[in-house]
């Protein structure tokens, strides 16, 4: 736990020089545009280019926070392949407590000052979420503020007006903040958390057991499905961590260090030396090997590869080959070692054979190599030189990034893969033997068990709603207009109120009598009835009600109730939710709500160029145009540009 504080303590520092230094280009770029004098525009492009190599080396500096070897360190001690546990969102405190307040007063006519210590407990809530335990508490903990979000959309934040709430989250790989007033920005960025945060508990079970294995599979199969559910549910994000691009390559990888675990579990009790075990063994080698290729080849599309780690990246071509040349290696090892006798069934060992490449090797049938020991000899030494290359080329790899160098572990199994490899070259090699090369085919992956998305349950976890006071749901929300509460004196007339009660709570007032005293002073068909004296109704039925209503004596009982009004006569409001601005560069959310808090900014307003929310939902505009970086490595790369428009083809 120390050492992830002293990690997220770095990255959040990281993130307020990125903004510093963001804020420089900002007015740079705006001076540049202004200025007509050639002098200036000289030494402002000099100026530029000294921020922009800053920007260079602080987004190389968060790269390498992100795939530091402490957090190898920190969350995995065994000697397994390091896997890849995604991080973390940071953001920026929020102060809920004057605008629900406000909200409160104005819309529920109610005390704000009433509902304190539930504002109180939403934002410790919220604070805790910041730093989850990497365990099912900290899942727990964020599947709860999620689903009070949910709460908390419905009862505040309504879809024709603005409350003043300022969301910023930090882009995991990039450190770009965002700032919107959009509570879909604060929900999808709780499920990109849950899903990092699974991924986390995956990379630090023991995966020298079979259990421990088992809760990696579970714990990567379950952060592919929050992604996919991030995916599907959330779009136009306005941060490239959370773009449609980013997500599906974060599922691929997710899913690929699941079938990684699931090939370590089948292997961790040993892999006997059998003809069709090994061809088994071979093909699971295949799939994992196979899943990192379409990992890493969605890595270095763009957008990805100019966002994604370098270190990502090269782990996941280093696996490639990794994984391929044990194929090899293990098909090479049951052509050589195991000769078709007469008491093998030669049926099924053809049958096994046939079922491991696409096209046998130069047309030849799978019974006449069985058969054959001399070809059997020469396919087997093929696909040795095959795994050879693989581990000699995954060397390499490893050898081009210096985070992965630090990672010793990697470093023993990829030459203990290419020792063995070579050994057993050397065993099956004669001198007086003329060499016939022959490129050994593909081997075609095959699993018994395919890894896949699971939705986890924490999605969709029930709690109790923190402002239930305020009356159901359903009907005192923030998409409802109410009149202020009346307040009316109810007396008996021949033994009548006047009217009768229907529905569930809260019951309304319905068969008015037109004539009666209450219709009098005020009470209209349709009315809410919200409390009866001094008790509260929002959440009694009609027989709860007609009780306290059955006692009514000659002075009567007051009675407060609320109309709800027509929604659609509601004027849109003047003032802009979000601000455009900056020369796209930076949210200008972002420079007027730093951690300096200085409220005092004004910003202009101008059209929002970025949407975003839920599907088939109101789309609020952004705060923020996105980077474009275009680089191709980590050390060699320029400093990411930002487009002066958005473009959503070239985003995704």
């Amino acid at each position: 736990m120390e050492c992830r504080s002293k990690l997220q303590n770095k990255r959040a520092l990281l993130n307020q020089k990125i903004i510093k230094q963001m804020r420089m280009r900002a007015g740079a770029e705006n001076l540049l545009k202004a200025t007509s004098n050639n002098k200036v525009r000289e030494q402002v492009v000099l100026e530029l280019s000294y921020v922009n190599s800053d920007l260079q080396l602080l987004m190389e500096e968060l790269e390498g926070l992100n795939s530091s070897v402490e957090v190898y360190q920190d969350v995995q001690e065994t000697s397994s392949i390091p896997l890849i546990p995604l991080g973390l969102k940071e953001t920026k405190d929020v102060d809920f407590s004057v605008a629900l307040k406000d909200f409160i007063l104005e819309h529920y006519s109610e005390d704000g000052s009433n509902f304190q210590d539930e504002i109180d407990d939403l934002m410790d809530l919220r604070q805790a979420c910041r730093t989850p335990s990497r365990n099912p508490s900290g899942i727990d903990l964020l599947a709860n503020y999620f689903s009070q979000l949910g709460f908390l959309e419905t009862r505040f934040f309504s879809p024709t007006r603005q409350i003043g709430i300022f969301f910023t989250w930090y882009d995991s790989f990039t450190g770009v903040p965002v700032c919107q007033q959009n509570i879909s920005l604060e929900k999808a960025s709780i499920l990109f958390n849950m899903a990092a945060l699974y991924s986390q508990i995956g990379t630090r079970a023991n995966r020298q057991t079979q259990a421990g294995l088992e809760d990696a599979i579970t714990a990567f199969q379950k952060s592919a499905g929050v992604l996919h559910y991030l995916k599907e549910t959330f779009t136009h994000t306005p941060s490239y961590d959370m773009s449609p691009a980013m997500l599906s390559m974060l599922i691929r990888l997710m899913l690929a260090q699941a079938q990684e675990c699931l090939f370590e579990q089948i292997t961790l009790p040993g892999i006997r030396n059998e003809f069709f075990s090994l061809l088994r063994i071979a093909q699971e080698a295949a799939k994992v090997g196979e899943t990192y290729s379409e990992v890493h080849q969605s890595m270095i599309q763009t957008p990805i590869k100019n966002n994604v780690p370098f270190f990502w990246t090269t782990m996941s071509e280093l696996k490639t080959n990794h994984y391929n040349s044990l194929a090899h290696y293990f098909v090479s090892t049951a052509l050589l070692d195991h000769q078709l006798t007469p008491s093998d069934d030669e049926d099924k060992q053809e049958k096994a054979l046939s079922q491991v490449y696409d096209a046998m090797p130069e047309g030849r049938s799978p019974l006449d190599i069985l058969k054959d020991k001399a070809e059997r000899r020469r396919i087997g030494k093929a696909h040795l030189q095959r795994s050879i290359m693989g581990h000699e080329e995954a060397i390499r790899t490893h050898s081009r990034c210096r985070h992965l160098q630090k990672l010793d572990i990697l470093s023993d199994i990829l030459q203990a893969g290419l020792k063995r490899s070579i050994t057993k070259f050397e065993q099956n090699d004669k001198e007086d033997e003329f060499t016939d090369y022959m490129l050994a085919p593909d081997i075609l992956s095959k699993t018994e068990k395919k890894a896949e998305m699971e939705i986890p349950a924490a999605t969709k976890v029930k709690v109790k709603d923190l402002f239930q006071r305020l009356g159901p749901l359903s009907v005192f929300s923030a998409k409802q207009r109410w009149s202020a509460p009346r307040t009316i004196r109810l007396r008996l007339q021949d033994r009548d109120l006047g009217f009768t009660l229907k529905g569930d709570a809260p019951v309304q007032i319905q068969s008015l009598d037109p004539l009666c005293p209450a219709a009098a002073k005020g009470l209209k068909e349709g009315d809410y009835l919200v409390a009866v004296g001094d008790t509260e109704c929002k959440w009694l039925g009609v027989s709860d009600v007609m009780k306290l209503l059955k006692d009514v004596d000659e002075e009567g009982v007051d009675i407060r109730v609320v109309s709800m009004l027509d929604s659609s006569s509601q004027p849109m409001p003047t003032k802009s939710a979000t601000y455009g601005g900056l020369p796209k560069t930076y949210s200008m959310i972002c420079l007027a709500h730093d951690e300096d808090d200085k409220k005092s900014h004004k910003v202009a307003k101008k059209p929002s160029f970025l949407s975003w929310g839920l599907k088939n939902k109101q789309k609020s505009g952004s705060t923020l145009s996105l980077p474009s970086a275009d680089y191709n490595g980590p050390w060699n790369r320029p400093c990411p540009t930002y487009r002066n428009s958005y473009n959503e083809s070239a985003l995704y």
